[in-house]
């Protein structure tokens, strides 16, 4: 049973893993690129290993030398987080050939589940209905997608059967847009994933995206921690997530922890995973693919059902039978998760890098900020642009909503722009607040003119202030005391004036 965890990833994953293993008395080792020496995982790790130069290829892609940093280290087991290599099968056979234990599923239901392709193959066979799209497990050429493009039907989506989070993704109208579409998802795919493998699937418009999360040990014991709402997407990167979902009945929540079940008892499924689906306006649903690692969003199935996630998996990794049973999952109340991105909603959700001079984290009942930067980070172009998730719970949905509003509005980063107004202009949504939206909504009808009709007066706002603040401070130091005459001050004078008249 391993003392030492290694984590093969950064940012605020790495915290939170990091901070899961000191509860549970573990030591930690972490490692970094260049352009992450002076990150916080770095710092509160234990102990901490460079792996290379800024680009991820040159650094949090190595597995190899992540192995040898690992035995180097003493470290039993690896964490790999999510993205990276997380759902690299070969990479968690090679954590296995090396005496390690990998803290995740298996390799043989990494390649069968985290392969998109194949995770469709075998929900066919197992009689679950999936999005139409084609069928298979064999590599498709360039020529081969395009001659089948027409068959799976226009709009379509080209998806990498490698990783997640939207990587590897691009919609297609026409034929037309197919050839540059395809280039551009597989060189997204090999740059994050190390694999350019894509696939294509029908884009049925109207529907909601709903994932089940579920928890498996070495046992055969299996459940489900009941469903997140994840339909507010922009370029199929999720933005914010809630659960429950405000669509969900009892019925419909039932069928579908039983298929996510079912699903991942097919490959004999160990460790935290996700099945992620579409749900019609009929609520029919659909299987889209199966996460074989850590969601971005599972704190707010933390927060509904009370399970610590990431403790439980690394307590399946050590043997340990699942501390809760099916009939022990309970939802409580309403979370919400915003992730803070550096980009500017104002610009078309452009990047935005920089040095993050100032940073003021939101507090109170019921919310929760997991962070991988502070004052001084520099947010740089490599890696994904995500600051921080911001999540928070209520006893029902409109608190929960309330809360969120109040934590936004306590936020402050300074020094790159964020998408917090966006969170904010979402927040005071009707279709929002009445849960009528679906996978399309931010794209098609969510509008920021709100916030953009007073963007003109900001700067002049904030000019006028800081002239106003800078005069202040001019003044100040403007402002000379002299030495009073006496050999005392006026206080003391009086205060003798008053005893002698007394």
């Amino acid at each position: 049973m391993f003392n030492k965890i290694l984590i093969a990833n950064r940012g605020e994953i790495a915290i939170r893993i990091v901070r899961a293993c000191r509860e549970l008395g573990l030591h930690t080792v972490a490692v970094y690129s260049e352009a992450d020496r002076q990150s916080m995982h770095v710092r509160y790790a234990t102990e901490a290993y460079l792996l290379g130069p800024a680009p991820s290829r040159e650094s949090y892609l190595l597995g190899d030398k992540i192995i040898e940093i690992a035995l180097k280290s003493g470290a039993g087991a690896i964490h790999p987080g999510y993205g990276f290599l997380a759902e690299n099968a070969d990479f968690a056979q090679a954590v296995e050939d090396a005496g390690l234990e990998f803290v995740g599923p298996s390799p043989f239901a990494i390649s069968s589940m985290g392969d998109k392709a194949i995770a469709r193959k075998t929900m066919l066979e197992a009689g679950v209905p999936v999005v139409p799209g084609t069928k298979g497990v064999d590599r498709l050429s360039d020529e081969e997608l395009l001659e089948l493009a027409p068959e799976v039907g226009f709009p379509l989506l080209i998806k990498a059967t490698a990783g997640g989070g939207g990587k590897g993704m691009r919609e297609v109208k026409n034929i037309e847009e197919m050839p540059l579409a395809l280039s551009s998802a597989r060189g997204e795919a090999k740059s994050a994933f190390g694999e350019d493998n894509v696939y294509l699937e029908k884009l049925l418009l109207g529907a909601r995206h709903v994932e089940i999360q579920v928890l498996a040990d070495k046992f055969g014991n299996t459940i489900h921690l009941n469903e997140r709402e994840c339909s507010l997407q922009r370029r199929h990167q999720k933005l914010l997530e809630e659960a429950p979902s405000p669509a969900m009945d009892e019925d419909l929540r039932e069928r579908m922890g039983e298929v996510a079940v079912q699903a991942a008892k097919a490959v004999n499924y160990e460790s935290a995973g996700t099945i992620e689906c579409l749900v019609d306006k009929d609520k029919n649903f659909y299987f889209l693919e199966m996460n074989t690692r850590l969601q971005v969003e599972h704190p707010i199935t933390e927060l509904v059902t009370g399970v610590d996630i990431v403790k439980e998996q690394i307590r399946i990794a050590r043997g340990r039978k699942l501390s809760f049973a099916q009939e022990d999952i309970e939802i409580k109340g309403a979370a919400i998760e915003c992730r803070i991105n550096a980009e500017d909603p104002h610009n078309n959700f452009m990047p935005s890098t920089g040095h993050i001079s100032h940073a003021v984290l939101p507090t109170g009942p019921g919310i929760r900020v997991d962070t991988g930067v502070y004052a001084g980070t520099d947010i740089t172009p490599y890696y994904d642009s995500m600051i921080s998730k911001l999540i928070v719970w209520g006893e029902t949905r409109a608190q929960a909503i309330l809360r969120m509003r109040r934590a936004l509005s306590e936020y402050r980063i300074v020094g790159v722009r964020t998408n917090i107004p966006f969170h904010q202009t979402m927040m005071d949504s009707h279709r929002f607040m009445g849960g009528q939206y679906d996978t399309r909504f931010v794209e098609e009808e969510f509008d920021m003119a709100e916030i953009a009709e007073g963007k003109e007066t900001l700067p002049d706002i904030a000019a006028i202030i800081a002239t106003l603040v800078k005069h202040e401070e001019t003044e100040r130091a403007a402002h000379v005391v002299r030495r009073n005459a006496r050999d005392t001050s006026n206080w003391k004078w009086l205060s003798r004036w008053e005893r002698l008249s007394k």
